[in-house]
């Protein structure tokens, strides 16, 4: 959906012409406005970061500038290059992160949740949202063209159908309690940043509906993510923070499904790459998807 061009100290994002049912980023104002809500979003766990959106300007001389006279042609969003070294999962292939390293971040990100204040949502709309989500990824994991284990797909699909229908009991009391927040929606660790100072970059800006959250979600997401990458002690890390400062204990049963149900989402999206005209590195989505299900799959045993 966007284009980074990384210089020195700076990053610009640049918005494709694109549109999906989730998402119109097809003429130049609804990328101006899109840039303006990644940046307010964005500076809410990255105020540092971000500075501001500047117009690509077609000059008289015939070249594309940043700023100045001219046609304006698009717009971007200005940030400051964070280092590499600093970023959450390149420390964790690098094996040289510690605790201490994390500790910033996490109490960051869960002084920010303990703020948030609660989204009032529909139940029927909110336990919709997880239905669906698990009948798609179930028809798209299965196509015969992926070629992924079957039934290992079949036994997380049942799996989190089950929990719906005998356990949403769950879902909807961490409604009720108020823990459905507007979260950051894409909590992955390339864009947990340790600093100093900690930040937390590249929010899920073009839908809020995706940002809607229970933070034991999002941290379940982070979870599995670092599972991922071997090292799935960074997202326990995270959530002892986040139970210390907020008091709040979600159950483990619910956390074993948010973290099988975000990882059968991301088996899914990994896969995806392959409907692309001509994707990149064909031969690591496969890969990535089955890791992805064997997640997803460990976390069914804990919920079942």
């Amino acid at each position: 959906m966007s284009w980074v061009f990384l210089a020195d100290d700076h990053a610009y994002k640049l918005k494709k012409s694109v549109r999906y049912p989730f998402l119109d980023f097809s003429t130049l104002e609804a990328r101006r406005a899109n840039c303006r809500a990644e940046l307010r979003l964005n500076r809410r766990l990255a105020p540092e970061a971000y500075y501001g959106i500047e117009s690509l300007v077609m000059a008289a001389d015939g070249h594309l500038h940043i700023g100045g006279p001219g046609q304006v042609t698009d717009w971007l969003v200005h940030m400051r290059r964070l280092p590499d070294e600093r970023m959450l999962d390149r420390a964790i292939r690098r094996k040289v992160l510690k605790p201490r390293d994390i500790r910033p971040a996490a109490e960051m990100l869960a002084a920010f949740y303990r703020a948030a204040p609660a989204v009032r949502v529909a139940k029927g709309r909110y336990l919709d949202r997880f239905a669906a989500d698990v009948e798609e990824n179930l028809r798209e994991l299965q196509n015969p063209a992926f070629g992924l284990p079957q039934m290992r797909v079949q036994a997380i699909g049942r799996a989190q159908r089950r929990f719906l229908e005998d356990s949403s009991g769950l879902l909807e009391r961490r409604l009720a309690e108020g823990r459905v927040i507007e979260a950051h929606g894409d909590l992955r660790p390339e864009h947990i940043s340790l600093g100093p100072p900690p930040e937390v970059i590249d929010c899920l800006e073009f839908n809020r509906a995706f940002r809607l959250l229970d933070p034991a979600e999002e941290l379940s997401f982070l979870s599995i993510e670092c599972e991922q990458l071997g090292a799935s002690w960074v997202g326990e890390a995270f959530f002892r923070t986040y139970r210390r400062a907020t008091g709040d204990r979600p159950p483990k049963p619910l956390i074993a499904f948010y973290m099988s149900y975000r990882a059968f989402l991301r088996a899914k999206l990994a896969i995806w790459h392959l409907k692309e005209r001509q994707p990149r590195t064909p031969a690591k989505w496969p890969r990535l998807a089955r890791s992805y299900l064997r997640i997803a799959l460990a976390h069914t045993r804990n919920f079942q």
